[in-house]
C-alpha cells in the first residue's frame, strides 16, 4: 500500500496511489491494494504498561493513527471525528471498537500529556508511545512510510507524519483506509460494516 505523509500546519496529503474509492460493500473509505494486515508491535501505553497491539485489539475494529498532540490540525480533527462517529453508534458497536493513537513525537508527548490530550476525545482512546526507533518500527510494520525526523529546537516545532487512518476489522485486515477529507458521517457509516469482517 502506498500512503502519503504530510506535515501538520497546512500541507494536505495526496491520495494513495494504490487505493481507489470503494466500489463494493457500500463502504465510504478508500480500498487499498493489497489490503493491509494488522501489524505486530509492542509500545507503552499511558499507564506505562506494555501494549501488544495485535493481541490487545484482537476481535475488535481498531482504528490506528500515527500523530502527535501538538499537531494544529489533522490530528485533533481526526480524533474528533472518530469520537463523534462512535457516539452515533449503539453501545453494542461501541464496545467492539478501539481507537489507538501512536505518538510520533515522544520527546514532548509524555504519558501524562498523551493521556490528557486523548481524554478530550474519548477516555477509552488508547495512547501509545516509545522511543523514536520503536515508533518508527511500528510505522514500518503498519506499512506507513517514514517522514523526515523533525529538526527540533526548543519545544515549538512541527512534525511530519502520515495522515492515514487504518481501520483493522476483526479479521485483522484493513478493508478501507481514510485520509483527511473524510467526515464523521463516513466513519459512522462504515463502522458497523467493517465489524462484519470477522474470522
Amino acid at each position: 500500500m502506498v500512503v502519503a505523509c504530510a506535515g501538520c500546519g497546512g500541507h494536505g496529503p495526496s491520495q494513495p496511489a494504490a487505493a481507489r474509492r470503494s466500489a463494493g460493500g457500500g463502504l465510504h473509505g478508500l480500498v487499498p491494494e493489497p489490503l493491509p494486515r494488522k501489524p505486530e508491535f509492542v509500545l507503552e501505553d499511558t499507564a506505562g504498561r506494555p501494549f501488544d497491539f495485535d493481541r490487545a485489539t484482537r476481535g475488535k475494529l481498531t482504528y490506528l493513527y500515527f500523530g502527535y498532540t501538538h499537531c494544529p490540525d489533522a490530528c485533533p480533527l481526526t480524533m474528533g471525528e472518530l469520537s463523534l462517529a462512535l457516539r452515533r453508534q449503539s453501545p453494542s458497536i461501541r464496545r467492539r471498537v478501539e481507537v489507538v493513537f501512536v505518538s510520533v513525537d515522544p520527546r514532548r508527548d509524555t504519558r501524562q500529556v498523551l493521556r490528557s490530550w486523548l481524554a478530550h476525545f474519548g477516555r477509552g482512546f488508547v495512547g501509545l508511545r516509545g522511543s523514536l526507533a520503536r515508533v518508527r518500527a511500528a510505522e514500518r510494520a503498519a506499512g506507513i512510510p517514514l517522514a523526515p525526523a523533525p529538526h527540533a529546537k526548543g519545544t515549538n516545532y512541527a512534525v511530519a507524519h502520515s495522515s492515514f487512518v487504518l481501520p483493522f476489522s476483526p479479521d485483522g485486515m484493513a478493508h478501507v483506509v481514510y485520509t483527511q477529507g473524510f467526515t464523521t458521517g463516513d466513519y459512522a457509516h462504515d463502522m458497523p460494516l467493517l465489524l462484519r469482517y470477522s474470522h
